[in-house]
């Protein structure tokens, strides 16, 4: 037995010895990237080859980001005259690249469907005087660029934007609205008070530090420059247990297989950048903490106020239960601020379609290889679709392609891409603030404004005076986040040892018996400290809140800094409802001219979008056959894609405005053939059939649009279509 007792530990020690020369040896190479990085002009972790298209250090306000071209790579082919793809990545503290580091990518399922790729990255250090209003015109100019490179293209370029660079490019579209096709936001905040107790701690920081002075400060104490660095840890201090020990542990137990993996991911988020002080302020002072942007209160230098609801582009969200930095109440608590229903969606003629992983965390939304071959390749191949997609509001899935499916022939991929209409409602039950939480977060936003006016006052003129470029320097090379990569590399003599040691533990035997005792106990060990991180950072959490809602939820506090939650209420409704009104007479003025104007393809449409109503929702089986009978046109009679477009929203439109007038008059825009008629007629059938069986429902309207193109219905449907029309 102490035979056997002593073979067990001297076959532990020897293995617990082996790999932690290998870990240390892991961190080794970590930190020699790390410097290797540093010392690129243009670091990134993109996996394929790129030509440099734009220079945005040439356009009339210069920045650092640039638009390149990236090269297919071998045995891949794209066609210039599909619509063109732009991956743009968050500058939220670390370097550029996440969105194409490997081959299943956003990049890689573009340039695998053939489609060209394009990406916008940018460089360490921001230009002098660069703000955050110049990049999204940059992006402009980048979107612009691809869009003059493919005349030809059947569309205008589809936008992928990453995190951070969700709200920069819903920016950049809503002031030039005529530029970009489909934008898909990947686990982007644009409601960023939104949430719900108990989760979602990132979104009190602000308060609990006291507003936007430390952000002041920390520019300040930049020399100018505020350094990436401090928001990477801001997140990693969300999940300590990943962070102090899941992460490492993970590359320590299993070094033999996880070192690849590890060092790719790091590459990236071991890289920080900076911006320009005036450019963290900005986001910090309209978002974080001011929530600005889903309220309408953002200009431009020009005066131009940012709406939303000005983006013509089909709107995809991307986002998941399983990420605590971008929640789904701050990635879609924009559409319930925005819009009074769904109706003033469809009546502002804007598409929203959003999907909800039901796990993946926030980096999983654009790294995750499985999220990559399935969403991202789903929304890939689905973006004309999206594109031609009557206005409303719409929830993605991804399902496997059932047996015995109908027209199976027209599903695209491995998943069947499908479409279910939703309400605001359907978005408000996913949870949010109540008027108590505005208030909080409406006093905070408040008291962050009386603090950093007094440290500009106060503070800020002796900070700036004591801190010179240099001393700025040093004290970002000092930031843990950086010296927990640098300590490591080889500019640490202690390290030079670690190499030639890992090479002699390399030749030792990997592993242990599985019924090694103190094997058992190092994972219980790491099970047990995983589980108390974890337990200890939801219990800071929890204090996290408690003390921002007793501090911002005091009534003496809140009537100190003028907030009242009437005032809160009414001044929304009247924003939106005066908004909502002006527009609303005006299209609805428009719409009602519109009834008995056009010709067929404006009669066909308008049949398809009176069948689909009250339908349960559709999948790509519809979108595939209009392309079929679309092709069959003879190019002559084929209509434009953004006149069938704009066709297809207005058809819609005047369904919902009313359902049974716009049946009425559908025989006044018939005014072809008979036998015209009769091909029309088949394409509605076609098309209305493609996916799932219609409802009875579906079968009644349809039978009443064949009675309107003159076709008497069939005998089953006769009596159905006696019934009264529905308003």
């Amino acid at each position: 037995m102490a035979q056997e007792h002593s073979n067990f530990v001297g076959e532990y020690a020897a293995d617990a010895w082996r790999r932690s020369i290998l870990f240390l040896d892991v961190l080794r190479q970590r930190g020699n990237i790390y410097q290797e990085q540093k010392a690129k002009q243009v670091p990134h972790v993109l996996e394929f080859e790129a030509d440099l298209v734009l220079d945005g250090r040439t356009l009339p306000r210069p920045v650092n980001y640039g638009l390149v071209r990236i090269r297919p790579p071998e045995g891949v082919a794209t066609d210039d005259s599909k619509r063109p793809f732009v991956v743009v990545d968050p500058r939220a503290g670390h370097g550029p690249g996440i969105g194409g580091m490997k081959s299943d990518s956003e990049i890689g399922v573009a340039l695998a469907a053939g489609h060209p790729c394009y990406f916008v990255g940018f460089t360490p250090e921001p230009l002098p005087d660069q703000t955050v209003e110049d990049v999204w015109n940059a992006e402009a100019a980048f979107i612009e660029e691809v869009a003059r490179r493919h005349p030809k293209a059947l569309g205008k370029p589809a936008v992928i934007a990453n995190c951070q660079a969700g709200w920069q490019t819903a920016i950049m579209a809503a002031t030039r609205p005529e530029l970009a096709g489909p934008i898909l936001l990947a686990g982007s905040p644009l409601s960023y008070w939104a949430g719900v107790r108990g989760k979602n701690p990132l979104r009190y920081l602000g308060g609990l530090l006291g507003g936007t002075w430390a952000t002041a400060l920390a520019g300040d104490v930049g020399a100018g420059k505020f350094d990436g660095a401090s928001l990477v840890q801001n997140f990693e201090a969300l999940n300590p247990a990943n962070t102090l020990w899941d992460k490492p542990y993970n590359v320590y137990a299993n070094v033999d297989t996880e070192v690849e993996r590890f060092l790719d991911f790091e590459t990236w988020w071991g890289s920080p950048v900076l911006l320009n002080a005036g450019e963290m302020q900005w986001i910090a002072d309209n978002l974080f903490v001011g929530n600005k942007l889903a309220a309408g209160k953002l200009r431009t230098r020009d005066g131009l106020q940012i709406d939303l609801r000005n983006i013509q582009s089909p709107i995809v969200v991307f986002a998941s239960w399983g990420d605590d930095i971008t929640p789904p109440q701050q990635a879609l608590g924009w559409i319930t601020d925005l819009y009074s229903d769904e109706r003033d969606i469809v009546m502002q003629g804007q598409t929203i379609v959003y999907a909800l992983h039901k796990t993946v965390g926030h980096l999983g939304i654009f790294v995750s290889g499985k999220v990559a071959t399935k969403e991202h390749e789903e929304f890939v191949s689905a973006m004309d679709m999206l594109d031609m997609l009557p206005p409303g509001l719409y929830e993605a899935t991804f399902e496997d392609v059932p047996e015995n499916l109908a027209n199976a022939d027209l599903v695209e991929g491995r998943y069947l891409f499908r479409l279910e209409p939703r309400t605001l409602a359907d978005i408000q039950a996913l949870g949010g603030n109540d008027l108590e939480d505005e208030m909080r977060f409406a006093a905070a936003q408040r008291i962050s404004n009386i603090n950093l006016q007094l440290y500009e006052t106060f503070v800020a003129p002796f900070v700036r005076a004591a801190v010179t470029p240099e001393t700025a320097a040093t004290l970002r090379e000092m930031h843990p986040n950086r010296m927990r990569f640098a300590m490591f590399s080889d500019e640490n003599p202690f390290m030079k040892f670690v190499a030639g040691m890992a090479e002699q533990a390399k030749a030792q035997p990997a592993g242990v018996s599985a019924n090694n005792p103190l094997a058992q106990v190092e994972q219980a060990m790491a099970s047990w400290i995983s589980t108390s991180l974890t337990k200890a950072g939801e219990e800071r959490d929890k204090l996290a809140e408690k003390l921002f809602l007793a501090t911002y939820g005091s009534p003496l506090l809140q009537a100190l800094v003028g907030v009242e939650g009437g005032d809160i209420l009414e001044k929304k409704a009247i924003e939106r409802k005066h908004d909502s009104e002006e527009f609303g007479r005006r299209k609805l003025a428009e719409l009602d001219a519109k009834y008995e104007e056009g010709g067929l393809a404006d009669a066909v449409l308008r049949a398809i979008a009176y069948v689909r109503t009250g339908e349960e929702g559709f999948d790509e089986r519809t979108f595939a056959m209009m392309q079929e009978v679309y092709a069959e046109c003879p190019p002559e009679q084929r209509v434009a894609p953004a006149e069938l477009k704009a066709i297809m929203a207005d058809q819609r439109a005047l369904v919902l405005r009313n359902a049974k007038r716009a049946l009425m008059t559908l025989p006044a825009l018939l005014h072809d053939s008979d036998a015209r008629r009769e091909e029309a007629l088949d394409i509605v059938r076609r098309i209305v059939t493609a996916g799932d069986p219609l409802s009875a429902e579906g079968q009644r309207r349809l039978a009443r649009v064949e009675r309107a193109f003159g076709r008497p219905p069939p005998a089953s449907t006769s009596a159905a279509s006696k019934e009264s029309l529905p308003q």
